[in-house]
């Protein structure tokens, strides 16, 4: 296989339309078989409940090139069960984890070429998606769904290496108790978009959202859960049901017991408790571990130990070990990489 004439070492991370991408439709009750498809374009009715009523869910992960010049995508189970739970909790039908895992196998398959080569520091990013396509003007649920899969080849998140960056903490609410912020749906991510944009804006990278009950509890950015390191190196992650579940943080979490053999805490963490810890990152699908240097609360700056310069070590450990087991340097736990058949 000859891949696409691209330059790999200077792709950004936006979207460059592939040759194929997975389509099916949800009528009458079921879902039809789906194909590939070369249009990259949707059709849909101006009243679609996508559009009235922002019925959507998707997911994200990325295709990688090994070590061994495989294509392997990452624990891409779970992905398709957390689509599963925001299907269910948005009233929209599920797509099964199983036949989400094979679409996702397919689209990547096809689309091979355009998977970066090993050591380019690029990926393939995949985007499953699914959304309300008949039209309702009446407030309820869609009786009929689009459910896709299309790929892009992405640069790395962070161009010259992952350095700490300076974010802020915000006084908007990215959820509501007992709201939708533990599922993927796409209206969390309208809701955010101000609060990122004024947080540029105001020279800050992120958002740190509080909990909204209380506003005394970490919870996470726009689009990325937060990692803590102790002074003494235990790893603590923000525990709440407005929180999504990142898999790439249920990675981490593991990495840290398994691998590194670090004591590990998942539990409320308190806002108060942050100037204490020694090092914090944010983790999430596009750049795996963000490094942040320090928070600014209101006009007053907590500044980690660890810096502005690089990485704190023990998250430098965890990022190095989970993208070691991604790109087949490090044996993997069984069941978290998926190869992709390629002949």
């Amino acid at each position: 296989m000859e891949k696409k004439d691209i330059d790999w070492a200077n792709l950004g991370f936006g979207y460059l339309p592939t040759d194929k991408r997975f389509v099916t439709n949800f009528k009458n009750g079921e879902w039809e078989e789906g194909q590939l498809v070369e249009d990259d374009t949707v059709t849909i009715s101006e009243c679609a409940c996508v559009l009235q009523y922002a019925q959507t869910c998707f997911e994200g992960l990325k295709a990688y090139t090994t070590e061994q010049g495989k294509i392997v995508v990452f624990r891409p189970d779970l992905n398709g069960q957390r689509m599963e739970d925001s299907c269910k909790r948005l009233e929209m039908p599920v797509y099964p984890k199983e036949k989400f895992v094979d679409a996702v196998i397919k689209t990547v398959q096809a689309n091979a070429a355009y998977v970066p080569p090993f050591g380019s520091g690029a990926t393939l990013y995949v985007r499953p998606y699914m959304f309300g396509s008949n039209a309702v003007i009446g407030v309820s649920p869609a009786d009929e769904y689009q459910f896709r899969v299309f790929t892009t080849p992405v640069g790395p998140y962070f161009k010259g290496g992952a350095k700490p960056i300076y974010i802020r903490v915000s006084d908007f609410d990215r959820a509501a108790p007992h709201g939708t912020g533990h599922i993927k749906a796409g209206l969390n991510y309208a809701m955010s978009l101000h609060a990122i944009v004024d947080a540029h804006d105001k020279g800050f990278a992120e958002n740190m959202y509080l909990d909204p009950a209380t506003r005394t509890k970490v919870e996470e950015t726009g689009g990325a859960n937060f990692i803590f390191v102790t002074k003494d190196n235990k790893v603590v992650t923000p525990k709440s049901d407005s929180i999504l579940p990142s898999i790439t943080r249920r990675s981490i979490i593991y990495v840290a017991k398994e691998y590194l053999g670090l004591e590990v805490e998942e539990r409320e963490v308190y806002f108060d408790e942050v100037k204490d810890f020694a090092e914090c990152g944010l983790c999430g699908t596009a750049a795996v571990i963000s490094p942040v240097g320090k928070i600014n609360d209101h006009g007053t700056d907590i500044c980690f130990p660890s810096g502005m310069d690089e990485m704190g070590p023990i998250t430098k450990k965890l990022y190095d070990t989970l993208t070691g087991i991604q790109m087949g340097r490090i044996d993997a736990p069984e069941g978290w990489i998926q190869e992709i058949p390629v002949e």
